[in-house]
């Protein structure tokens, strides 16, 4: 069976810039961000035995949650020049990998891997850290995903029931929750006066937003913050629409070839060459769990800042 790795490109970018100390080649280049990325994709490669990769990546066009709600993620801070430098060159490693890339115009990375997921058939692993892709897990058709628990080494795979025991709700009722608690990070509402305790026993004896609001169990706070609720679902949940043209996904069966080596000399990435060529030969071995494999910080010919 095929087993796609999706990539949530900014969050794992994200990830590898607050992960690592600052990190610069021999010109002064800030490569951080593109040493962890790079080091995770060859882990990733190397523990999951993907058969399928693909990375998504925002874009940075307004997406349409701005439309529906001019305060989304107005309390978000500008991304810093170190880290958005990076973008390309973590891109270029992507595409000398081999590894298609995709995006679409007014939509978050998190739609764009909802429709991926929607359009490939087979096993799929999302990575990511962020909680809000967990709606889409679904153990039907065969969709988990993997989230670091500690900088970039270690983490866990998500079915339906480690989501449940996360979240307090199973994976598609996650914007229903999302609706009544809001969302800080995102900077929208939810209902007033509703946290996350309230939240998760209103839609567990529910069901959805939907089903609660036709009760007549509701309180003044409920009342008072129905338009919010449906807007705040609304922003929470992932589109699987986006113009997105996956065609036939590439195999990936080595990330051992001429290209990459070439980029990772141009980084001054030595021994993430070496660990590309011992990865190609563990990979008739047993598998190691991903917490398994020490993570070697020091980088030859790279500066600490």
């Amino acid at each position: 069976m095929n087993r796609f790795v999706l990539i949530d490109g900014n969050a794992m970018l994200h990830r590898a810039y607050h992960a690592l100390p600052p990190l610069t080649t021999p010109d002064g280049t800030l490569v951080n961000a593109v040493y962890g990325f790079t080091s995770m994709l060859i882990k990733l490669f190397g523990d999951l035995k993907p058969t399928h990769m693909a990375v998504a990546f925002d874009r940075p066009e307004p997406t349409f949650r701005k439309s529906l709600y001019k305060e989304y993620q107005a309390k978000r801070p500008e991304m810093e020049e170190g880290l958005s430098s990076q973008i390309p060159k973590v891109q270029d490693i992507v595409r000398a990998f081999g590894i298609p890339i995709y995006e679409a115009a007014g939509f978050e990375a998190d739609d764009v891997i909802g429709t991926v997921c929607r359009k490939i058939s087979g096993e799929v692993i999302i990575v990511t850290g962020d909680k809000d892709i967990l709606q889409l897990v679904d153990d039907n058709r065969g969709v988990k995903v993997f989230m670091p628990t500690k900088g970039l080494s270690e983490g866990k795979v998500y079915g339906e029931k480690e989501v449940e025991e996360k979240m307090g709700v199973p994976p598609k009722l996650i914007p229903d929750l999302k609706a009544l608690m809001g969302d800080p990070s995102d900077n929208y509402p939810g209902v007033s006066g509703i946290g996350p305790k309230t939240a998760v026993e209103l839609i567990a004896r529910y069901g959805s937003v939907e089903e609660l609001y036709k009760s007549d169990a509701l309180t003044e706070k409920l009342l008072k913050g129905k338009e919010n609720a449906f807007l705040s679902k609304d922003l929470a949940t992932i589109r699987t629409n986006a113009p997105v043209e996956v065609g036939e996904l590439p195999s990936i069966t080595t990330l051992d070839t001429p290209q990459v080596r070439e980029k990772l000399e141009e980084f001054h990435f030595p021994s993430l060459v070496k660990r590309l060529t011992q990865g190609e030969k563990k990979l008739s071995r047993s598998k190691k769990t991903i917490s398994q494999e020490p993570q070697n910080k020091k980088e030859e010919q790279l500066t600490l800042v």
